[in-house]
């Protein structure tokens, strides 16, 4: 039985009956999970920069000589793709006087020269220049290169630890989600467009990721016309886990039996979420959000860097339109809606109405979500 065909009946299953998975029994979260700032800094680094962490789509580096920049809490990375395909990661900081290296976001190019004292790197991060070298003095080039940072790739997703040093495999990391991931695509995706989003701490908006138990009173103009509210098919593959929605239409699934079912994935909306920070959501019609979640300086912000894809790239008015049209519902939904609830929730987290969160049996992605934090923290 293929994935699409399972979601379908266990989704048709739930509805039919008005049920939806649960979890043993509901969970309290204390609220110091969310406000107490030494427990965010020890779960930050143990979780973000000691773990693996989602960072980039292949796509956005698809060929030998391509690279990307951009800064994740607080670390300047530069990504580049080399001449035998292979993926790197280094901090994007010069190792003579600390200036950045590269100014660009993205481009094609195989060396990088330092914009103070035009030191080059490769994209190997190997130092092959070092200018007036004969006046400097000498410099042992092999240990001054880029700072690398452990990277890898796998299903169309670049995975990378902060921490200068750690290493890990991916392969353990993802298990069998990685087929899971593998089964999106990803990297047959056209990029139509890239944002950041300013958002709450980090757990609460996380939270809102992780469940569909809000969809009909948050989200009653973008996805709740769409999706059946509180009916969520639910699996986890270690940390890592997938929540398949039922879609409006998933009645029509009654008038036959499974085996004549043409297109069952057309009646469910599928998100993969990638632990700790990467949500993928693929939207029926050719699109697809992708969402990279990171938390701030202190446990009261986040920023995301979200990407819009198409199946195809656009290149009529029509498909043009509908990308477009795609892209501003899923900035409302997330932007507009979601976010602009969770600050309400940020905003109460010092009222003194609550010690704890109780998480719901109707909510089991994020009693899991949360019960991975506190296993890989040590908490």
């Amino acid at each position: 039985m293929s994935d699409s065909l399972e979601l379908a009946t266990r989704a048709l299953k739930h509805f039919n009956e008005g049920t939806t998975d649960l979890a043993p029994s509901q969970m309290r979260i204390p609220l110091t999970a969310y406000t107490d700032e030494e427990q965010y800094r020890a779960e930050r680094q143990a979780v973000f920069f000691e773990s693996p962490i989602a960072v980039a789509l292949s796509l956005e580096v698809p060929e030998p000589g391509d690279f990307q920049t951009q800064t994740v809490m607080g670390v300047p990375l530069l990504i580049t793709r080399d001449r035998d395909a292979a993926v790197h990661c280094f901090i994007n900081v010069c190792r003579h006087r600390g200036a950045k290296v590269c100014q660009q976001k993205k481009g094609h190019q195989t060396r990088f020269s330092c914009p103070y004292h035009a030191w080059t790197y490769s994209n190997q991060g190997e130092l092959i220049g070092v200018y007036g070298e004969d006046s400097f003095g000498e410099v042992d080039r092999e240990a001054m290169g880029l700072t690398e940072l452990a990277c890898d790739e796998r299903a169309g997703v670049i995975f990378v630890c902060l921490t200068p040093g750690n290493t890990f495999d991916i392969g353990h990391w993802l298990g069998e989600f990685a087929g899971k991931l593998g089964d999106q695509q990803l990297t047959d995706w056209h990029l139509y467009t890239e944002r950041y989003l300013d958002g709450s701490g980090w757990k609460a908006t996380m939270d809102g990721y992780l469940e569909v138990y809000h969809h009909d009173s948050v989200h009653g103009k973008t996805v709740g016309p769409h999706t059946v509210g509180n009916l969520l098919v639910h699996d986890t593959w270690g940390a890592h886990q997938r929540m398949a929605f039922a879609r409006r239409n998933i009645t029509a699934l009654n008038d036959s039996e499974p085996s004549e079912w043409k297109e069952p994935a057309s009646f469910i909306r599928v998100v993969h979420s990638v632990f700790p920070n990467l949500s993928i959501s693929a939207i029926l019609g050719g699109h697809c959000l992708i969402g990279f979640i990171f938390p701030g300086e202190t446990g009261t912000t986040t920023v995301t860097r979200q990407l819009i894809l198409s199946a195809e790239a656009p290149v009529t008015e029509a498909a043009t339109k509908a990308v477009e049209t795609f892209s501003q519902m899923t900035l409302q939904a997330v932007r507009d809606e979601d976010y602009a609830l969770v600050a309400t929730v940020q905003g109460s987290l010092g009222s003194g109405a609550n010690d704890s969160f109780l998480i719901g049996r109707n909510e089991p992605a994020v009693q899991h979500y949360h019960r991975m934090i506190a296993e890989i923290a040590g908490n």
